[in-house]
């Protein structure tokens, strides 16, 4: 029987520093293990068909409010949600993407429009044609809109659940609560729950007039959703400004004895403000969406332009690259940083092309398959996907460094699961084409006079452009072949 290499194959201590170095051998079994398991399958994984009574992690993001734009904050949301979606699949979770249509306004202030406003509400929830048809018409013209800018985020969801399908729930399950004496009605007949106990305040659940509000809707809605998927839990990406909001309802539903309510998790993460503070639709200090959008595809291409590398480019394939690059640099901008911590935007300020790892990271993915497409038309290169790595014995510094950064990758796709944080993804993938540049800047590919070595190079180079692009399309970004 064989017995297992030595795990450390020396040491030195450099000034005060114990350096252990460990055996080669070993180092190249964990890269043949990890590439055999987890490199360059993302695409499988995040794509693959889990079994039908898995139970299901159901991601809740983009909720927007139908009598605003999207802006900025909204992207963030989207961008997160989507990718966390991502990086769950990854771990091999059944995940499901869904969606809050906020269909109707809440209607609280005493003016006249707003009194106007909710009697229309009351119209709306009594079933009046008139009323639901204007409110269809005018929701469909902002959920087609919708539609087209999360096309170009490049976000999609797997269920839709509008206010109009779960509020009657909602409203029912206060019902149920308020005969159960879990709640009480005041004397405007107005229902409430008193979470004064808990360190909260008391909090409205249906109107004097008989009207549900948000929290009627949402109790309805996370009722609705277990009843559908029994879910293993239930994460909502939304704004630290809706901190409280989750507070209160995952109390509530456990008040009202849900015992899953233990499994609702709510993914606070901070705003995105600009140099003047918080972005205010009402003031119109927001920025939009779309234009924000079209901006970053339209510098792409000014750039690149300037650059003059697309002579063999046609148009189509050179549109595609400008998306590519302009949605790179703006998704890697967002993601890069941890849900936690706020970001600040200069609307009068592009996105940095130049200072951003986002491009940087995708011509390195550009140029290592190149190095492989000319590779592959040499008889002596060719066949660098089969090398056995087994076969080289020595490695040099930058290789082993590379090595050990590849090895890494399935427990970063873990570390970022657990955390639930696109950042760690991202901030991995930027280390590991900073390691690949060093590495490639130091040592030639493919030298013909070393043939083995070459293939044992190109075979690394090939293992790095798969967790590039997995990496990348974790956080829902392309990686171009070429550019």
């Amino acid at each position: 029987m064989l017995s297992e290499p030595n795990l450390v194959v020396g040491y030195n201590v450099v000034k005060g520093f114990l350096n252990i170095i460990i055996n080669n051998e070993l180092i190249i079994n964990r890269l043949n293990d990890v590439i055999k398991n987890d490199l360059g399958t993302i695409s499988e994984k995040i794509g693959a068909l889990p079994k039908s009574s898995e139970q299901p992690i159901l991601v809740e993001y983009s909720s927007p409010n139908t009598n605003k734009p999207l802006h900025l904050g909204h992207i963030r949301n989207n961008l997160l949600g989507y990718s966390i979606s991502q990086i769950l699949k990854a771990n091999g979770q059944k995940v499901v993407k869904v969606k809050q249509g906020f269909s109707k306004a809440e209607a609280e202030k005493e003016s006249g429009l707003m009194k106007e406003a909710q009697q229309m509400l009351q119209k709306w929830e009594a079933g009046d044609a008139d009323t639901i048809a204007l409110w269809e018409r005018m929701n469909a013209w902002v959920y087609d809109g919708f539609a087209i800018t999360y096309t170009k985020l490049g976000v999609d969801f797997d269920k839709i659940y509008y206010e109009s399908q779960t509020y009657l729930l909602g409203k029912s399950i206060v019902e149920d609560g308020l005969n159960r004496g879990i709640l009480f009605r005041k004397s405007d007949n107005s229902v409430w729950i008193d979470l004064k106990a808990e360190g909260l305040d008391e909090k409205l659940l249906l109107r004097a007039d008989g009207t549900s509000v948000y929290m009627t809707q949402d109790l309805g809605t996370a009722v609705m959703r277990f009843s559908e998927f029994n879910f293993k839990s239930l994460i909502f990406v939304v704004g630290n400004e809706q901190d409280y909001h989750f507070k209160v309802l995952f109390l509530v539903l456990k008040k009202l004895g849900y015992a899953w309510a233990e499994n609702l998790y709510h993914l606070s993460y901070n705003m995105v403000d600009l140099p003047s503070g918080k972005m205010k639709s009402r003031e119109g200090t927001v920025v939009d969406a779309d234009e924000l959008i079209d901006e970053m595809v339209s510098e792409a291409r000014k750039l690149t332009i300037e650059l003059g590398k697309l002579e063999d480019f046609h148009s189509e394939e050179a549109l595609n690259l400008y998306k590519m690059l302009g949605m790179g640099v703006f998704k890697y901008f967002i993601l890069n940083v941890e849900p936690e911590q706020t970001m600040l935007f200069n609307p009068d300020e592009s996105i940095d092309f130049n200072g951003n790892p986002g491009p940087f990271i995708q011509y390195t993915h550009a140029r290592i398959v190149s190095v492989m497409r000319k590779a592959s038309t040499q008889p002596d290169m060719a066949g660098f996907l089969k090398f056995d790595l087994n076969t080289i014995v020595e490695l040099q510094t930058k290789e082993r460094d590379l090595i050990k950064t590849l090895i890494r990758f399935p427990e970063v796709i873990q570390d970022a699961a657990a955390k639930l944080s696109p950042a760690v993804i991202a901030n991995y993938i930027y280390e590991l084409v900073k390691t690949y540049n060093q590495f490639y800047h130091d040592h030639a590919i493919v030298d013909g006079d070393h043939v083995q070595t070459s293939l044992f190079r190109l075979k690394i180079s090939a293992e790095c452009a798969h967790v590039i692009a997995g990496g990348m399309t974790l956080l829902g970004i392309e990686s171009p072949e070429r550019m």
